[in-house]
């Protein structure tokens, strides 16, 4: 059953909450300029590789353990699993405009968090499902990555929407994995990723922070 915790929370993951999610691309800027990304069916791929065995599932797990962790550790974690100085800015400042945006709604006193953390340490007081938190969250990141896509590639706005239902069992999958999941299972390989963030950050022409 959705409950009022739920739609907090798809307020708190929505493109209108002011994150600035928009102005990062994770490397996809990157991708679609040297022709990596091309289409509906390159984007899957990549979109994919990201959620599998990078950041989204780095995330997942630290989003699981900071519902119910040491937020304080865990960010100091999370940031030095940052493989380049733009994907720590990217965490970082979405994380921190978050808490921000969260502790002007709640009254909570929120500290600046690496996002997956800040969201986890948001969202205890919810008492929700870790798998919904998870899934929400991927979906979010999924689903901004996505939006790029269309406008950059250009991409049509049906192929974009299809890509990202493709992926929903995906999301889905990994969620229910990272609930259960400990530190010990933190680790990825999504390296034409990392390298893509690592030359965005020398690109001449950039519309995009990441």
């Amino acid at each position: 059953m959705l409950t009022p915790a739920h739609l907090t929370l798809i307020q708190w993951l929505s493109p209108a909450f002011p994150t600035g999610a928009f102005a990062y691309s994770h490397g996809l800027e990157r991708q679609i300029s040297t022709g990596v990304v091309t289409d509906a069916a390159s984007l899957e791929v990549w979109l994919t590789n990201v959620l599998r065995y990078g950041a989204g599932w780095q995330d997942a797990v630290l989003l699981a353990q900071s519902l119910d962790g040491d937020s304080s550790a865990l960010d100091d974690l999370a940031r030095a699993l940052q493989p380049c100085a733009e994907r720590l800015q990217e965490t970082r400042e979405q994380g921190a405009a978050l808490a921000r945006t969260v502790a002007g709604i709640t009254g909570r006193v929120l500290p600046m968090r690496s996002l997956p953390v800040a969201l986890g340490e948001a969202a205890k007081p919810l008492d929700l499902p870790k798998l919904d938190v998870i899934s929400l969250y991927l979906q979010g990141l999924a689903g901004n990555l996505v939006t790029i896509a269309i406008r950059h590639i250009p991409l049509g706005q049906t192929e974009g929407q299809l890509v990202l239902s493709r992926l929903l069992p995906l999301i889905h999958d990994l969620a229910r994995s990272a609930a259960d999941a400990t530190l010990d299972d933190l680790g990825g390989c999504a390296l034409a990723g990392d390298l893509a963030a690592l030359q965005h950050e020398t690109q001449d022409v950039r519309i995009f922070r990441t």
